[in-house]
């Protein structure tokens, strides 16, 4: 399958709004018996962003920047950006100093949050469908199907267990990996260019996403 272009700025926000659609849906469908320790983990994530989403004080003008505040904290919580920023960039991390890497995850989660941040209230799909949990020592994948009208969209999320602490490390939409999509555009820049000029494009583009 070709690869999907999430670098631009309008695939970044619908891979990212896809991603999240689930935030929302989740709540209207129960977890079936057979889900262990990673779906009660998404689960509860969900629950939060959603309480957040539909907080009537939350929604008052002014309160934009307390509701994103807020849901980046919940949602930092169960994805691990150091993890998705290592796999993103591949081989030239275990290059990168101590200072060069806070940066680039810096720079990585400024991209992810900034891009779904606007898009998540917009859905209106109606629920999501577990359909089943696979567990391997450290690693799970949580496979989902999200409903939104007549179309079903395979959504699973690609856990690690760190600190006794399930952590999202990617997100495949539709057989397509979050992780890997970046990968292939940042690798494509490093054989055209150089690693400073891919910091550079990625904060113009948080810049960019950041602004008015």
């Amino acid at each position: 399958m070709a690869m999907r272009n999430v670098w631009s700025s309008d695939g970044a926000l619908r891979w990212l709004a896809m991603v999240l659609v689930a935030v929302i849906a989740n709540t209207l469908m129960s977890i079936p018996s057979f889900a262990g320790p990673p779906t009660e983990a998404m689960k509860a994530t969900i629950d939060e962003v959603l309480r957040i989403v539909r907080d009537k004080e939350l929604k008052q003008p002014g309160k934009t920047d307390d509701r994103r505040h807020l849901l980046e904290k919940v949602v930092a919580a169960r994805f691990d950006y150091t993890e998705m920023s290592r796999r993103a960039l591949g081989a030239p991390w275990n290059q990168l100093s101590d200072q060069e890497k806070q940066e680039f995850v810096g720079l990585f989660r400024t991209l992810l949050t900034n891009s779904y941040a606007d898009k998540i209230e917009t859905y209106s799909g109606e629920g999501v469908e577990y359909l089943n949990e696979r567990t391997e020592k450290e690693y799970a994948e949580v496979r989902t199907k999200v409903l939104s009208g007549k179309t079903e969209i395979p959504l699973d999320y690609r856990l690690v267990n760190k600190a006794d602490e399930w952590r999202v490390y990617d997100v495949v939409v539709d057989n397509i990996s979050l992780v890997n999509n970046y990968r292939g555009q940042f690798t494509k820049i490093l054989r055209a260019s150089s690693y400073a000029d891919l910091v550079d494009q990625l904060r113009k583009k948080s810049d960019k996403l950041k602004a008015p």
